[in-house]
Formats: C-alpha cells, structure tokens, sequence
C-alpha cells in the first residue's frame, strides 16, 4: 500500500471494534487508534484514546491530535430504555466525533457507519425480506437512519465519502458487551450442564422455526475495510451477512452436541428472569474450573438473548448488493459458532 493510511476506530472495545482492529492489525497496512470509554493497552500498530464522545469538549480535546485520520471506523454504541431514548446519544457521539476530526484531518478520505436491520425495522415485528439497501425508510425514531442523514448531509460537497454497513446479528469475541449473542449461547449451555437441565430454547414459539442468518465479526471486519477503501463503494449502503441461512430447531441441537446436553422441548422463559439469580453458579464454575476471573455481568447480556430469541419471524437481508460489487467473502454458521466456542474455551471464559 503505497499511500499512509491511518484508521480511527470509535467503539474500539466492542465486538465490532475489537475484530475491526484486529483485522487491521493483520493487513500490516494500517496505522491503527482505537477510541472508547476505557481507552485500553497500546501495541506496536495500536493506541488507544479514552474519550467520552458524549462530551463535545472531551471529544474535541482528545481528538485534536489526530491530524492524519484518513479513515473513521464508526462502531460505537450507547444502550438506552426505549427507541426513543437511543437517538439523542447515539446520534450525538458520531456528531460530537466529525465534529472534531474532519476540520483537523485535512487528508481524511472515508467515513464507515456501522448500522444493522434496525434500517428496516427488524426490531419492531415482521418485516419485508428480504430486506434491500433500496427499501424504504419506516416511521421514527431510529437513530441509524439519523446517523446515515447527518453523514450524507455532511458529505456533500466534500472529498471524503461515506458508507453505511448493515450487519445482521454480529457474533465474535468480546467481554462487557450488551449484544454478545454467541457469548450468551455459550453460558446458558455451560450453565445448563453445570444444573444437569436440558438445553431448551428460550424464546417464543414461532422464532424456533423461522429463518434467521448471523453475520460474523471477522468477516464483517473485512467487508467494512473492503467498502471504506474501493472507490465504486462511495457514498453505498450494504447488507452484510455470512451468506446462509438457519432456524434454531436445527441449529440448537448441535450446539449441545459441542456441550454434550441433551435437547428438551422449547419453553418460552426470559433469560434476563430466569438467569437473575445464577450468579453464585457462574462463580462456582470459574472456581470449579479454574477460568478466567470474569465477573457474571460481563458474560450475562440475557436481556439481548431475550431479544433475538423473540423474534419469531424471518430476520433475512439480500447480501446480494455486496457481491456484486466485489466483496465475494462467506462464513458457515454452524462452524462460526463452534468456532468461537472454542475460542471461548482456549481463553479460558467457559469450561
């Protein structure tokens, strides 16, 4: 590569952020800084910043020295109660971020979005799939859709470009985030061996049988980095998925296979309930085993399980935009769970 490339990964300690910068990392070709609210360890390609993006003058102050950005990786997100809630936040971190590299980063060449199905209302019930970058927008509030305004607001006129990347359920390695799928999966399994119960599934009875895809982390990392640096993917939005689907009536039986549990029944129970009062057993298990010292809040994001096992429609994306425009990359789904699975196990966070 013969042009500097500098990237600023904002939500760098997330599932998205973290895979992101380790992909960076491995092409050699990047210099790389990470910000988020706990900052983190600085590696040879890596440097951390600890910001409060919600704060303008914290953002402002911490972000004027980054005078050769070319590239802002935009993953960072703030959980809120409600829809509504969400907005104001959400939107002002990306804000408060332009606002305080592009009058200082005169070389700055791309923007990422990182964005999801909430573009189509997949949060809130049935939805048209397979959903397309060119479907319509639907009644507010949702702060991707403000986010994706501001930055095409933003653009014109400008010589940087933008582009939006919608994902579906992420999966990868990350403690301490609110919507850690596989790491959920991981421990209701674990825990369910430790009580000697059947793995169930939790949620309602429709979302057993219908069709969902995941998108996993590594290979969204790629196809973000793909779209902020090939020209014709200026100012796009695009779905990004692993390129198969499942439904959890086939998918869960062999996830106990990797756990050796039996498979009962569904029975629709909430995870954020029922799993409340299991903190004495995660302990016990990280005793038992001899794991890593991890507290139950950074393993337990249940009211996220809640979330995605409730979904009892089909939660599908075309991915065809993506491929036709040069990104050709998939993941098996099945294997990308066992996959991380096993990281799991190698990190030592589960027996």
């Amino acid at each position: 590569m013969s042009k500097r490339r500098v990237a600023v990964v904002v939500g760098a300690r997330g599932v998205i952020g973290g895979n992101l910068i380790e992909h960076l990392e491995a092409t050699g070709d990047w210099e790389i800084v990470g910000l988020s609210r706990r900052g983190g360890p600085d590696t040879d390609r890596v440097r951390h910043i600890a910001v409060d993006l919600l704060d303008e003058r914290d953002a402002a102050e911490k972000l004027a020295e980054l005078r050769d950005a070319t590239h802002i990786f935009y993953a960072a997100y703030q959980d809120r109660s409600s829809w509504a809630e969400l907005v104001a936040p959400n939107v002002a971190m990306l804000v408060n971020t332009v606002n305080a590299l592009e009058p200082v980063a005169a070389g700055l060449e791309h923007i990422s979005l990182m964005q999801g199905y909430k573009v189509y209302g997949a949060h809130l019930g049935p939805f048209k799939t397979p959903a397309r970058e060119s479907d319509p927008p639907h009644m507010p509030p949702e702060f991707n859709v403000d986010q994706q305004q501001f930055l095409e607001d933003r653009q014109r006129g400008k010589s940087w470009t933008w582009s939006a990347i919608r994902p579906s359920v992420v999966c990868g390695f990350a403690l301490g985030n609110p919507m850690n799928l596989a790491l959920v999966i991981a421990v209701y399994a674990t825990m369910s061996k430790e009580l000697g119960v059947p793995l169930r599934f939790p949620g309602r009875p429709g979302a057993y049988t219908s069709l969902i895809e995941m998108t996993d982390a590594g290979l969204l990392a790629e196809a973000t980095v793909w779209a902020a640096t090939t020209p014709e993917c200026a100012n796009q939005a695009f779905n990004i998925n692993n390129g198969d689907l499942f439904r959890w009536d086939e998918m869960l039986p062999k996830i106990a296979d990797f756990f050796e549990l039996d498979v009962a029944p569904p029975l629709p129970m909430s995870m954020d309930v029922v799993m409340a009062d299991k903190e004495r057993v995660w302990n016990d298990l990280v005793a038992k085993h001899g794991l890593a010292p991890t507290p139950y809040s950074d393993v337990s994001s249940w009211a996220f399980g809640d979330f995605v096992f409730g979904w009892d429609y089909d939660v599908i994306a075309d991915g065809s935009k993506a491929r036709r425009f040069g990104f050709h990359r998939h993941v098996e789904t099945e294997q990308m769970f066992l996959d991380i699975f096993r990281d799991l196990r190698a990190r030592k966070i589960v027996p």
